[in-house]
């Protein structure tokens, strides 16, 4: 069988303590210096130069990965749009921005020109904004495609602040989270200042907010991350005999690919769908080229016996929102709970 392992440019080149540095601040972005120093073997001083490096070259931000359903996000939408007169991406950016639902925006080159995800609190919510922005982007023809994302198997993509401030949590939850999302590594003593709540009531809000399940990981994403080629896939495929084995063994073989220790991950998010298709993935390569031959020929060719079809194209420029590129362990990350459609996923401890 055809080998699908290599090692990406950008993963040579990066001394093995960045990688180490980030993959614990991806892992868990409020873990101490202190701590990543005892667990790493070197100084405090140390790690603080690598972090600091890795927040100068990489465009480092802290964020929130939560869990939407446990905040009754219970609408996410994958979108793919393709105008028939190209707008501009000042006039997109306007028309998204607008609303709190979109959450990522993002320019396509390949067969579609956007990608959007988005999600609401309840479906008339959604309903609604979808159909007005379609008439707002409407002089430019938008041909409009929109897919449930059903099941998240590895990957998240981060909540704006515009949509967290409308939820229905207690007032001091939602104001940590707010905070939280902006600079998940705050401190508490700039968390006490910046909500001019006493540092014992910070604490007891904080806890009570870890309980309350929002949140499945302090974690960070990279905003200018080394030169690569991000590869979308978004694959429609017909329904037969043994599928479910086919899809896990694609999952397990693709979360081998990773380099044993990346700066980036290979696999960035990978997620079933239900509307105008059904699998959802974005990969890390070094080029478009070596993203196709490692994951669109061999998907089809896994694939073959479901008549699937593919739609690809590379990520451009984030126009709303902030594109999860992250360091994690994705053998860890696609576990067997993951790999099962309909099954709860996993989730580390705090």
């Amino acid at each position: 069988m055809e080998s699908y392992e290599f090692q990406s440019k950008f993963n040579e080149v990066s001394n093995i303590m960045l990688r180490k540095v980030t993959r614990m601040l991806s892992q868990d972005s409020r873990m101490s210096v202190t701590e990543m120093a005892k667990q790493l073997n070197v100084s405090r001083k140390t790690v603080e130069n690598y972090i600091n490096k890795a927040e100068k070259e990489f465009g480092i931000k802290y964020t929130v990965e939560f869990d939407e359903e446990r905040l009754n996000l219970n609408n996410p939408h994958m979108i793919l749009v393709k105008f028939a007169k190209k707008p501009r991406q000042e006039d997109i950016k306007r028309v998204l921005s607008s609303s709190h639902i979109p959450q990522l925006a993002a320019v396509i080159n390949g067969t579609y020109d956007l990608l959007i995800y988005a999600n609401a609190e309840n479906s008339n919510e959604y309903v609604y904004w979808d159909k007005t922005t379609q008439v707002s982007l409407s002089e430019y023809k938008p041909l409009w495609q929109s897919s449930d994302l059903a099941f998240i198997h590895l990957g998240f993509f981060p909540l704006r602040n515009s949509l967290l401030d409308r939820l229905q949590v207690p007032d001091a939850h939602k104001k940590i989270l707010l905070l939280l999302n902006e600079n998940a590594r705050m401190s508490f003593s700039e968390m006490s200042r910046r909500l001019k709540m006493k540092p014992n009531t910070l604490a007891y809000n904080f806890k009570k907010l870890l309980k309350s399940g929002y949140i499945k990981r302090f974690t960070m994403v990279m905003t200018n991350p080394p030169q690569m080629s991000l590869l979308s896939l978004f694959g429609k495929y017909r329904l037969a005999e043994g599928f479910e084995n086919d899809a896990m063994a694609m999952r397990k073989e693709v979360s081998l690919l990773d380099d044993k220790m990346p700066l980036v991950s290979r696999c960035l998010f990978s997620g079933q769908l239900i509307g105008s298709y059904d699998f959802f993935f974005v990969g890390a390569y070094d080029d478009y080229k070596t993203g196709y031959d490692h994951l669109v020929r061999y998907y089809r060719r896994r694939f073959r016996k479901h008549d699937v079809r593919a739609t690809t194209g590379t990520i451009g420029k984030v126009l709303l929102g902030d594109f999860p590129i992250r360091n994690l362990d994705v053998r860890k990350e696609f576990d067997m709970m993951r790999w099962i459609p309909g099954a709860k996923p996993t989730v580390e401890a705090l």
